[in-house]
């Protein structure tokens, strides 16, 4: 099993030109709230399950690959997928279900552009063509280098 240090160092390399890293900044975390929001927006069984169910589970899952990876990375991610939650279910509430996924949905397109554009500067297409996984790590490359400018040295 690689180490989530062996994923951050090869996302790295595939991550070097500065507009690259900057729109990955931008970008990144809009694309994961829109997931979040698409699955958030997903309808349940009533009296079963409550709205965001879906979302939730989705949260968990990759909280649970990452917490396999990195348990100070997963904290941390966990931390992001509350807040991501909560600010998603207000809008779920003020919204409704269509307009949330209207929203997710434009979110989603432009940060995808906005990812493209990045790589087209960098030389190199996303890593995620070359392994789905690279979806999840992403949001986990950012997250280090928060906790790395956090001071914490070992965030792997």
């Amino acid at each position: 099993m690689r180490t989530m240090q062996n994923w951050l160092d090869s996302y790295s390399s595939d991550h070097q030109n500065p507009t690259n890293q900057r729109l990955h900044w931008i970008c990144v975390p809009p694309i994961v709230w829109s997931v979040i929001a698409l699955l958030w927006a997903i309808p349940v069984p009533a009296n079963f399950l409550r709205p965001g169910s879906w979302a939730v589970l989705a949260m968990v899952a990759a909280f649970y690959w990452y917490w396999k990876h990195s348990h100070r990375l997963a904290a941390a991610l966990l931390i992001a997928f509350v807040v991501l939650g909560l600010i998603t279910n207000t809008l779920f509430v003020q919204l409704g279900a269509a307009r949330l996924c209207e929203l997710a949905v434009a979110v989603f397109v432009v940060a995808w552009i906005g990812q493209f554009i990045g790589h087209k500067y960098e030389g190199r297409k996303p890593s995620f063509l070359t392994d789905l996984s690279y979806l999840l790590i992403g949001p986990a490359w950012l997250m280090a280098k928060v906790l790395r400018k956090l001071g914490f040295q070992q965030v792997t």
